[in-house]
């Protein structure tokens, strides 16, 4: 029998399933992407460079960085806006890329809008999201020439993070040789839980070089586990940085502790729920949503957007991006309400949760909660935008089954 999206080419519109009017679950999806990307100054994130190349702006910290550019890269490709791709991708390559140096063949990180590199460092979930944006473009648009060469580009890059380092070459691998653990930045040995993305790795293992493709096959198997250790027992929450045993790690870095479920941590939810839609596989990484969506909306239902430790305890910090927390945790639900819903948006009025009819246990009404509460919020404006609202963008393009593998 098929499973997911990825054997049935069928994509949930989870919105459309619980009531809401797919005319208008459409006409939204391109409203918030022209008000990421065409939006008032106020709004926007996206900024055009001359004729042929624009960066995504972090408005936190105003700089582009590899994360922001690949997301964008991401939410193009998704909605069949080339232009943008090419524009975002030129820049990237023509600002951020490392010709030289331990990191030559990654992207620095962070770079100031005017192209200036503001670190020599690379970070993985930039490359990871690239490689997927390349391989979706060259099958959705057809490679072209030079760096539009997308899959080339794409299957360089990758056979670059796996290999770095070998042969007493310079720098270091972004995946760990040793377990196919993504590590957080090349020159330490722990991981990031919320950078595991094994429906990603599942494709990679299919359009990577040849000779590349088991070792991204073992990945997506190892971060699936990797993503259960990780998840505390009770509370479902994953901390920043994760030693490989998915322990917190411990050490008080200078910019600051990052063994608590904070910024970084809310897109694991997100990336169970993606996964789970895509592959539908399952083991027991998909209870980590139940119990995250339990820990946030009934145990501190009053005010879930607050910083805890990975343990559930609250700690006395609002969260720094409460729309993104709220976005992720509610596309998580993906990987909970694993059967289609036939509902209306009268069934939604009222204690709904109360409501054995709906659906057919707590934990599935519950995730549906956090996609109407979801629905109901509106992208986030100020100065913080900026990772909030991208969050916002992947949540409701999976929700609506506009997330897909092209």
């Amino acid at each position: 029998m098929k499973r997911g999206a990825f054997e049935t080419g069928t994509y949930r519109n989870v919105f459309a399933e619980a009531g809401y009017d797919k005319e208008t679950i459409e006409k939204r999806k391109n409203e918030i992407f022209h008000t990421l990307f065409y939006g008032a100054e106020s709004e926007r994130i996206y900024h055009p460079v001359g004729d042929d190349m624009a960066y995504i702006e972090d408005t936190g910290n105003h700089d582009a960085r590899t994360e922001g550019m690949s997301y964008g890269m991401m939410m193009c490709v998704q909605m069949d806006r080339k232009e943008e791709f090419d524009r975002l991708w030129k820049w990237a390559k023509t600002y951020m890329y490392l010709e030289e140096g331990e990191n030559a063949g990654y992207f620095a990180w962070s770079v100031q809008p005017d192209g200036t590199k503001n670190s020599f460092g690379a970070a993985p979930d930039g490359e990871e999201f690239f490689a997927m944006a390349l391989f979706f473009a060259a099958h959705r648009w057809g490679d072209g020439e030079g760096i539009f060469n997308y899959s080339r580009e794409a299957k360089e890059l990758l056979h670059t993070c796996i290999h770095k380092g070998e042969n007493g070459e310079g720098g270091r691998a972004m995946w760990d040789a040793s377990n196919h653990l993504i590590r957080f930045i090349t020159d330490v040995d722990f991981s990031d839980p919320s950078y595991h993305l094994p429906h990603f790795y599942e494709l990679f293992a299919k359009w990577a070089y040849e000779e590349d493709r088991p070792f991204w096959a073992e990945a997506a198997k190892v971060s699936r586990q990797f993503m259960k250790q990780s998840s505390h027992p009770q509370t479902g929450m994953s901390p920043e940085y994760a030693e490989f045993d998915g322990s917190p790690v411990k050490q008080v870095f200078s910019w600051g502790r990052h063994d608590w479920f904070y910024s970084d941590a809310y897109r694991t939810a997100a990336n169970i729920g993606l996964d789970y839609a895509w592959f539908q596989t399952d083991i027991d990484q998909t209870q980590a949503v139940s119990r995250l969506q339990y820990t946030l909306g009934v145990i501190n239902k009053e005010n879930p957007y607050m910083t805890y430790e990975v343990d559930g305890t609250v700690l006395d910090q609002e969260a720094l991006h409460p729309v993104g927390l709220l976005a992720t945790t509610a596309e998580g639900s993906l990987a909970v309400l694993k059967k289609p819903l036939d509902l209306d948006l009268q069934q939604l009025a009222g204690n709904f949760l109360e409501d054995r009819s709906i659906c057919e246990s707590d934990e599935e009404r519950l995730a549906l909660w956090w996609i109407k509460t979801f629905w109901e919020t509106p992208l986030r404006t100020g100065k913080r935008r900026y990772y909030d609202n991208c969050l916002y963008m992947f949540a409701f393009l999976a929700l609506a089954g506009k997330y897909r593998i092209w």
